[in-house]
């Protein structure tokens, strides 16, 4: 399976549906990765612009794969050496078209619902286990500027809770999203 994942920061857009760059996170880092590297994922990839936040990223991931953490907790270890930190999604992108020599699907996600190209959990899927190299991209901060949901080849539809509240926070979502694209159960 070619699966990778992103986190992007920019284009993002605020409460007040302003495009801005987000900040990087600790704790997305961390719980993200985790995550990727339980559910088979090949890379995280971080996404931002702001060259004081990659290298902020940059600390965090040498510290737990090649610092004291390295040591202190093999499995996070493990984990993080799956992050790599990218200026922009067209970076992204350009590394895994040349690890997989084709291009990804880009499949989208937002917490509203989107008329272009929609994916349902069940044909997005069968298209990660089919073997088709995607990037499964994250937003950050209010959502993913709609100028990339338009470039996206798909957008996954929304999770829908029991009430109308929908503002999970991006760790959350990405698991339950992970979840019931790729879990196994008996």
């Amino acid at each position: 399976m070619g699966l990778y994942i992103g986190l992007l920061h920019y284009p993002v857009y605020n409460k007040n549906q302003q495009t801005i760059t987000s900040a990087i996170t600790n704790f997305d880092l961390h719980d993200l990765s985790r995550l990727a590297k339980t559910y088979g994922v090949k890379r995280f990839f971080v996404i931002t612009p702001l060259e004081d936040q990659r290298r902020f990223a940059e600390r965090i991931i040498q510290h737990w794969t090649l610092g004291h953490g390295a040591s202190y907790n093999p499995h996070r270890k493990e984990a993080l050496e799956l992050v790599a930190i990218c200026a922009s999604l067209k970076e992204s992108m350009a590394c895994i078209e040349e690890a997989e020599g084709e291009v990804p699907l880009l499949i989208a996600t937002d917490a509203a619902e989107y008329k272009n190209r929609p994916i349902s959990y069940t044909r997005a899927g069968e298209i990660l286990v089919s073997g088709r190299t995607a990037i499964l991209l994250f937003g950050t901060a209010w959502g993913i500027d709609r100028a990339v949901l338009a470039q996206s080849d798909y957008v996954l539809e929304p999770i829908r809770g029991i009430g109308i509240y929908n503002h999970l926070s991006v760790r959350t979502a990405a698991a339950v999203i992970l979840d019931r694209l790729l879990g196994k159960y008996q």
